[in-house]
């Protein structure tokens, strides 16, 4: 039993790693409202239009459209053929999986920095590069060794006899997976989503190799353009970035709980 003392001590520690962790958010947040380019807190006279003007300068809407379209798209397919291929691995079983499975791992081993002179060849001779389409592709393709790994922890974790009774009862794979296994993984299946979604909206690198079109480039793209060129104002800097960053930061607020369950599950057992 913990001994008050010891809860104490938990406790500090929880409020002082809390207090680390929100004061740089905090004084960005203030940063980007400051009336000052310098980026000077000023409590009294908070700026709120630097986050208009920011909108305007750097073009946000079109590239935060592109964002959107781009993720969507990469989370949509990452999503759906984690969940077949971490059952086919995971329940199904299959044919020479002690050899593919791992080759699928390779994926998240590698570094993009090794392979992403040739795919952007390859790419360029279809026609793939500077396409919305070309860049969902890639993200998929570096999603799914994660989510194959993922789900396939997931499926496992339910019991064996769970996918017995339903096979004696008649039920076919298809059915098993979304009527029995989905809705049992879901937790994990929404944690799959949020990480998928923070990693290809935050991607830099990738949107920078295959997208040169200005018209078509992301939100990430278009925020290195804006501070480029807004180096010396420190506000509206803060402030593009408080832009890009909203729609990660809302999609955890609101599915937190459905994000921390799924860890939780998803570290349980492999």
């Amino acid at each position: 039993m913990i001994s008050r003392t010891e809860r104490t001590l938990n406790h500090f520690v929880l409020v002082f790693v809390s207090i680390l962790v929100i004061f740089p958010v905090i004084w960005f947040v203030l940063a980007a409202l400051s009336p000052d380019t310098s980026g000077r807190i000023d409590l009294t006279n908070l700026a709120w239009v630097n986050f208009v003007t920011a909108w305007n300068l750097g073009a946000f809407g079109p590239a935060m459209l592109a964002s959107t379209v781009i993720t969507v798209g990469a989370v949509a397919g990452q999503t759906v053929l984690a969940i077949l291929s971490g059952y086919a691995f995971g329940v199904l079983g299959v044919i020479g999986q002690k050899i593919i499975f791992p080759i699928i791992l390779l994926g998240l081993m590698i570094s993009s920095e090794v392979f992403i002179i040739p795919l952007y060849y390859q790419f360029h001779a279809i026609g793939l590069t500077d396409t919305w389409l070309g860049l969902i592709i890639i993200q998929i393709g570096m999603g799914v060794p994660f989510g194959a790994f993922w789900m396939r922890a997931a499926f496992r974790a339910v019991p064996p006899s769970l996918v017995e009774a339903a096979k004696i009862d008649g039920a076919r794979s298809w059915r098993i997976l979304w009527q029995i296994l989905f809705p049992i993984a879901r937790p994990a299946v929404f944690t799959l989503v949020l990480l998928s979604f923070m990693w290809t909206w935050n991607d830099f690198f990738l949107s920078l190799v295959f997208i040169a079109d200005p018209a078509k480039q992301p939100a990430t793209l278009a925020l290195g353009v804006f501070q480029g060129q807004h180096t010396l104002q420190v506000n509206l800097m803060a402030a593009g970035s408080l832009i890009v960053a909203l729609p990660v930061l809302l999609l955890y607020v609101f599915f937190q709980r459905h994000f921390i369950s799924g860890v939780i599950s998803g570290a349980i057992k492999e």
